[in-house]
């Protein structure tokens, strides 16, 4: 880049769609209804979405966050998160007297219940996804004897299969879908009777926030992605900012994390968010930025949604009189 003179115009390009997807906005209702319907204290199994800000927000409300249902004391309400669990989970949930919610978002669900088709048709499952993260560990649970993780293109070298004519693919729904396909790709040479998933295991949010950060990234010099570090859609967009062609690109979870040294040199920042993040997060880095002589917002608009998932039925239903009668048995 040439040196900035004081008439080069500083813009934000701001896309759209970017932050809450159906499936957290619904988590995250569900927990705050949870709390209003049946008081505290309700147990969050893990993060509920992967942000800071709505973890520590819900946390003041009443929700106590867990890493596992043994921390959960007998005859209480416990919420699984919109990630996912297997269903040992749900066994020890029921072991341990618990009344549960289940936030796991409708196409987390779609992905087990493939996971659970293909393993009883006899299939070995190739399961893209990132080893460690939650909704992986849920999925590899419906069916552990037959799904094989592929942690990206650079792990098919290591896979075996047992019959290599019935063989298919899922994966995470969180994913750069660029990286899966060539992950894709190399599965296919590697086995050429492959199958595919019937519908796109990544999900809608995943593919339309990517697609309006290629769409920015190509024109800005530094692209902001508002999410946290364990939020790994969020994570794939800064990867694929800078994919696209931006000179620069971070990830942070507030506006005063963002450097001042970042916007050296810089004329027109792209900004967008990680489908955890509540957009009063993003006015703080726009309002940070205006400061700094960046007033001139432009949306970048990939796609519409209109997606809306219903609340889990358990927030129907007396659960802590469930809870008490499980308790009593």
């Amino acid at each position: 880049m040439g040196r900035m003179t004081a008439t080069t115009p500083r813009r934000v390009l701001l896309a759209a769609p970017r932050g809450y997807c159906a499936g957290v906005d619904r988590a995250v209702i569900a927990v705050e209804k949870a709390l209003e319907q049946y008081g505290s204290p309700v147990y969050v199994r893990h993060e509920i979405v992967h942000n800071k800000y709505v973890v520590q927000t819900l946390e003041k409300k009443g929700a106590i966050f867990v890493e596992e249902t043994a921390e959960v004391p007998e005859g209480s309400i416990v919420m699984f998160s919109a990630h996912g669990v297997a269903p040992a989970v749900h066994d020890e949930a029921a072991e341990r007297k618990l009344a549960t919610i289940d936030a796991t978002c409708p196409l987390v669900t779609k992905v087990h219940k493939e996971a659970v088709r293909f393993a009883q048709d006899d299939f070995d499952i190739l399961l893209i996804g990132h080893e460690g993260h939650e909704e992986v560990i849920g999925t590899s649970g419906e069916a552990p004897e037959h799904i094989t993780l592929v942690d990206g293109p650079e792990d098919v070298a290591n896979v075996e299969v047992r019959d290599p004519s019935r063989v298919v693919w899922l994966s995470q729904t969180t994913l750069s879908v660029d990286e899966t396909m060539e992950t894709v790709g190399a599965l296919k040479e590697k086995f050429p009777l492959l199958i595919s998933p019937p519908s796109d295991d990544i999900c809608y949010a995943t593919q339309n926030r990517q697609i309006a950060v290629k769409q920015m990234g190509a024109d800005a010099d530094l692209v902001i992605v508002v999410g946290s570090k364990n939020s790994s859609n969020s994570v794939r967009l800064v990867e694929v900012a800078l994919g696209a062609g931006a000179n620069d690109a971070h990830l942070v979870d507030f506006a005063d994390e963002i450097e001042e040294s970042w916007l050296d040199g810089v004329s027109t920042v792209g900004v967008t968010s990680g489908a955890s993040v509540p957009e009063v997060l993003v006015d703080g880095v726009l309002a940070w930025l205006s400061e700094r002589g960046f007033e001139d917002v432009e949306i970048v608009k990939a796609a519409e949604e209109s997606i809306i998932f219903s609340l889990p039925k358990e927030l129907r239903r007396d659960l802590r009189a469930e809870a008490a009668a499980m308790s009593a048995e």
